[in-house]
């Protein structure tokens, strides 16, 4: 039953939520894959590591520079019409990748194609939509919940993928992965809104040129998208490289999914808890100690000497600070900017998550192609760790004072 302008029918909410987390579980789920199909397709096609890690982190940052504008489509014409448009390229760019026989067309389909699509498809655009549905008193508990079902497709995608890989092959498991993201084709219709959920977003009618001056002036806005720039260096890093880690250390095959697996796991309990945390505490102090104890993670894994349960310990850890820094960052654009331009707003931050996560994954495959190891990487994510802790501390969580509007 709706009973004001800004409360919606319970049930239409619900639909949302639903389709919503399905749309994740599958993006993110074969999203978080790739990383276990380095080893068989570099060897496959006598490609270096480099060529494979640029091609992932093409994606990244092809993800990060469409961002703002699957963003902007999304505020102004609908969220659902993103995604469908984003299912579509996600399928191209998978059966590319499969039939990828030189590292330019990896590039090209794995790299461009996958990241347009994933700036289509994941949390910046959903998260625009259900902002628009739900009080701001409920929004970040929201907001952790739909990041918690990305994790979960971490967790569940990676032991599939695993078996998919080692049974079928890479080539077979790319063309299965290319008929699941087509299924968010239809969850897209899940979310479609009506010109009564954009107006109530509560925030005065703005040209997005408008909105992005007020952002980038604002000290607080960019403060946090420096930071998140560690975020993506860190975690992007971490997924792709792990398991070739491991493989280096003489860890058994099987470690490597399931330490992903396992990050995946317990980033269901992080993404949903610093969503809950979000809403009661501080949200720059929230990811202030995420990124802290990111950093201390990392250094108490590399000084123990490493074991399978080793691997396991710090998986886990890493899980529960794995993708929740994304609420306390969302939500905190939100306070600041309110709705009205918040999935633009939130992709150009977004933007600066993903040039970290292509020099995080770049950087990892061309120092190893180099000294042959990942040292000098993980020293970097340490200490770019607690630059981004410090960070966070002055940022000032209150809704922007706009001048009013001047009188007819």
């Amino acid at each position: 039953m709706t009973t004001g302008r800004n409360q919606v029918d319970p049930v239409s909410v619900r639909t949302l939520l639903i389709c919503a987390i399905w749309i994740l579980i599958l993006s993110m789920g074969v999203r978080h894959a790739f990383g276990l199909f380095l080893p068989p397709m570099t060897a496959a096609h006598g490609w270096g590591r480099e060529e494979f890690a640029f091609a992932i982190g093409l994606q990244n940052l092809m993800w990060g520079v469409a961002q703002p504008f699957a963003g902007a489509v999304g505020d102004r014409f609908g969220t659902h019409r993103v995604l469908a448009a984003g299912a579509v390229l996600y399928t191209l760019g998978l059966l590319g990748m499969a039939w990828s026989e030189t590292p330019l067309t990896l590039a090209l389909t794995g790299g461009v194609l996958i990241g347009v699509a994933h700036a289509c498809t994941t949390y910046s655009v959903v998260f625009g939509a259900l902002g628009r549905r739900v009080s701001p008193e409920k929004r970040s508990s929201a907001m952790g919940l739909i990041s918690a079902a990305g994790s979960f497709g971490q967790f569940a995608m990676l032991p599939i993928s695993f078996e998919l890989i080692s049974t079928l092959g890479w080539f077979e498991t790319l063309l299965v992965f290319a008929a699941v993201v087509a299924l968010i084709l239809p969850l897209a219709r899940g979310l479609v809104e009506t010109p009564d959920h954009a107006q109530s977003a509560g925030t005065p009618s703005q040209t997005i040129g408008l909105a992005l001056r007020e952002a980038i002036s604002d000290r607080s806005y960019l403060l946090l998208s420096l930071a998140y720039f560690v975020c993506g260096f860190q975690v992007v890093f971490i997924g792709v490289h792990l398991p070739a880690y491991l493989k280096d250390m003489n860890m058994p095959l099987y470690v490597a999914p399931i330490a992903l697996g396992l990050i995946g796991l317990f980033n269901i309990f992080g993404s949903y808890g610093s969503g809950v945390l979000g809403g009661k505490l501080p949200q720059r102090y929230v990811l202030a100690s995420i990124y802290l104890l990111r950093s201390l993670a990392i250094v108490v894994f590399l000084l123990v000497p490493i074991s399978v349960w080793s691997v396991y310990l710090f998986s886990a850890v890493m899980g529960v600070l794995w993708l929740s820094t994304v609420p306390p960052t969302n939500g905190i654009i939100a306070t600041l900017f309110g709705m009205k331009n918040f999935s633009m707003l939130s992709g150009v931050s977004y933007f600066s998550h993903q040039v970290g996560s292509f020099l995080g994954v770049w950087l990892g495959g061309y120092v190893y192609d180099r000294v042959g190891n990942y040292n000098a990487v993980w020293t970097l994510i340490i200490f770019s760790g607690l630059v981004a802790a410090l960070l966070h501390l002055p940022i000032k969580e209150q809704p922007l004072v706009r001048a009013a509007p001047a009188a007819a």
